[in-house]
């Protein structure tokens, strides 16, 4: 059986406000009962001392002084007996005198010279009554006392008036809190509602919520969590969709890929098989076998490749290499490709740069990028550059090609991203794997790359690599 929050609340609340009102109820009805009861006994303490300090003799006593003190305590609504050694009463002429109305053990302490006080009294006077009795003991001999008494009933109405009072109190103090703690309880509730209503819709697929929030409590910096997981969720769909559109393409263009020079291949094949190509023409169509059987391998190399590097199969020999040497070897490899658009490729380096890396890996990241810009760059000129920063050593590969858009920038680092996807003769990197195999390369060597561009001025990477040690420093490198 559920039990609704709210009501929880409401329950709790009111539990904790009723068992503080009776604890304190009890607390103070027992105080002001204890007040008044000792303010009662010490009142008759008092008149029993100005008593027995007034007389000589309880024995003895003056008409004029029982009379003098009747009418002072009569006002007070207070009674008092003077008693001799043998319990008689002596204060009221009577032809037999009556015993004073104590029992034995407080006349045996009276004996002794101990006082007898009693806050309530329920039999001896035929009413409730608070009595006090002080012994007379001059030169250490008991000869009697003086017994003081006054009904209590006043004190009991007393003592009920309040009462009365704190329970109308505690009443009105009960409906104030209902009605505040039913305020309270629905405000936190609506705001807990929301949260599942949100988590309801999260559940089906609905990431476009934002809940309202303050930091006043805990239920807000709830709902502010809750609106970072949903941001995060958010994006991580739209990332998902992303990724799943670029493989769908991605499968397109390999498909594509694939089936191009497979087909080119298998007819190549059938004319061969058949003898239906000219004898001047083999020689050429073996060529091109090779260069299409050449293409699928880089196909299928650089998928396995990003995924080896994905998933840290591979190991970095790494070892210090100098920059010209690496600049040299890629100027040598491409300068033909770049000729073909006719391109330049131009080498700014300092003589005794080097860079802490694993050669190979090095080669690929430089050959990646360069081939990259020759792609996009026509009738231009490819700049390799090299400098000396700190500790580190800074590589700049720069064209001056067609340059990327803004929305661009941060998409070229993605697996199967193409910013041209019109492009099919780049021979390596040209499925859209080539640039996030270099920064995958790149993060492994604990160095940094970044990219800046302008579309028709040019794209700038820059990569920051360690010069002597395997614990690179990272540093931001920003394009004037």
């Amino acid at each position: 059986m559920k039990f609704k929050y709210l009501y929880q609340l409401l329950l709790s609340h009111l539990s904790v406000l009723l068992i503080a009102f009776l604890l304190l109820w009890l607390l103070f009805s027992s105080f002001v009962e204890h007040f008044i009861y000792q303010n009662k006994v010490d009142e008759l303490n008092s008149f029993g001392e100005q008593i027995l300090n007034d007389i000589s003799d309880p024995a003895q006593v003056s008409p004029l002084f029982l009379k003098h003190y009747s009418n002072i305590l009569q006002a007070r609504n207070i009674r008092f007996f003077l008693f001799d050694a043998n319990s008689k009463v002596v204060n009221y002429k009577t032809p037999s005198a009556p015993l004073v109305r104590l029992t034995n053990k407080e006349w045996t302490q009276i004996q002794n010279g101990n006082r007898i006080m009693v806050k309530r009294d329920l039999k001896r006077f035929g009413q409730e009554v608070t009595l006090v009795a002080l012994p007379y003991i001059p030169n250490g001999i008991f000869e009697g006392g003086v017994l003081l008494v006054s009904p209590i009933s006043g004190i009991n109405e007393t003592i009920n008036q309040i009462n009365h009072f704190f329970f109308y109190a505690v009443i009105s103090a009960l409906g104030v809190t209902i009605l505040l703690s039913w305020f309270l309880s629905t405000f936190h509730v609506k705001r807990i509602d929301r949260i599942r209503h949100a988590t309801a819709l999260i559940s089906n697929g609905n990431y476009n919520i934002h809940i309202p929030f303050t930091n006043l409590d805990e239920i807000g910096d709830l709902a502010k969590d809750f609106n970072g997981m949903v941001g995060k969720l958010h994006s991580a769909q739209e990332e998902i969709e992303l990724l799943e559109n670029r493989r769908r393409q991605f499968i397109a263009d390999v498909s594509h890929e694939l089936k191009t020079p497979l087909t080119t291949m298998s007819g190549l094949l059938v004319g061969l098989k058949n003898d239906m190509i000219p004898q001047n023409e083999k020689e050429r169509c073996m060529e091109l076998i090779d260069k299409e059987t050449k293409r699928l391998i880089r196909l299928v190399n650089e998928n396995l490749d990003y995924e080896k590097i994905r998933s840290n199969q591979i190991e970095l020999n790494r070892e210090v290499i100098p920059v010209i040497e690496v600049f040299e070897i890629i100027k040598d490899q491409l300068e033909i490709q770049a000729a073909e658009k006719e391109n330049e490729i131009l080498l700014e380096v300092e003589e005794e740069l080097t860079v802490y890396a694993d050669y190979d890996r090095l080669i690929q990241i430089l050959i990646n990028i360069t081939k990259n810009s020759i792609q996009f760059t026509s009738n231009g000129k490819i700049y390799l550059r090299g400098r000396k920063n700190g500790s580190s050593a800074i590589l700049e590969i720069e064209d001056t090609g067609i340059g990327l858009k803004p929305e661009e920038i941060e998409s070229i680092w993605l697996r199967f991203y193409k910013a041209d996807l019109s492009r099919s003769s780049n021979p390596y990197g040209e499925f859209g794997l080539g640039l996030s195999i270099v920064k995958k390369l790149v993060e492994m060597h604990k160095g940094k790359i970044e990219v800046f561009s302008k579309v028709e001025v040019g794209t700038k990477f820059v990569i920051t690599f360690s010069q002597f040690s395997g614990n690179a420093n990272l540093i931001m490198y920003k394009n004037d």
